[in-house]
């Protein structure tokens, strides 16, 4: 079962190698999470494209990178970074950042989630960062219900997902030591997908994995 969900913040152009090694890891992927300008930008990326075009080719999940500001981003913008995802990348899912857990918000999220499956991105992955309400398991395909440090991360005890067991659940973790393999830790407490990198601050999805990390 592929385990792996990648959120890589950097050019193309810029770190050719890591990306390579990114597409070199297609088996081990969930997905990877496309993100050019916090969100897909203004106009087309060549680099971008090329390199969505390469996952897309090797069998990996492209997921367009859309924030919602917790639910306070009006709709219409969201769905315009979605539209120019597909467009313009090929992306065949969505990964929507920032998302409110609560089920106050949940009516706009289920919004959200059809006009992502109206423009055909068949895979929904929600980052809310932490447990939200079950009734987001009914739209989603995949819920980051843990989003934050390795310190954090280990005092996180092991809570039952209360809602359905079709969705996935994943956990992002920063500021991992590179002796630390997170697959057992996020099985633990019940999720089957993950990434762990040791990036920290503000910018920590800069970094790949460690087991992604291309030879010097």
């Amino acid at each position: 079962m592929s385990t792996l969900l990648v959120p890589y913040y950097e050019h193309p152009s810029a770190r050719p190698a890591e990306w390579n090694a990114i597409v070199a890891a297609a088996p081990r992927l969930y997905g990877v999470v496309l993100n050019p300008a916090s969100g897909p930008g203004d106009r087309p990326d060549p680099a971008f494209a090329e390199v969505a075009a390469r996952l897309r080719a090797a069998g990996v999940r492209v997921l367009g990178y859309a924030d919602t500001d917790y639910g306070r981003r009006p709709h219409p913008d969201v769905v315009r970074d979605l539209i120019r995802h597909r467009d313009w990348y090929g992306a065949d899912g969505a990964f929507l950042d920032q998302v409110a857990a609560g089920p106050d918000e949940f009516t706009h999220y289920q919004r959200l989630a059809v006009a992502a499956w109206g423009a055909g991105l068949g895979t929904l992955a929600l980052n809310h960062g932490t447990p939200p309400h079950p009734a987001y398991a009914r739209i989603a395909d995949l819920l980051v219900t843990f989003e934050g440090t390795w310190a954090s991360y280990r005092r996180l005890s092991p809570q039952p997902w209360p809602g359905s067991t079709d969705v996935r659940l994943c956990h992002l973790v920063y500021g991992v030591p590179p002796d630390v393999d997170l697959a057992e830790p996020a099985r633990a407490r019940g999720a089957t997908v993950h990434c762990a990198v040791p990036g920290e601050g503000d910018h920590p999805w800069g970094t790949l994995p460690h087991t992604l990390e291309p030879a010097p």
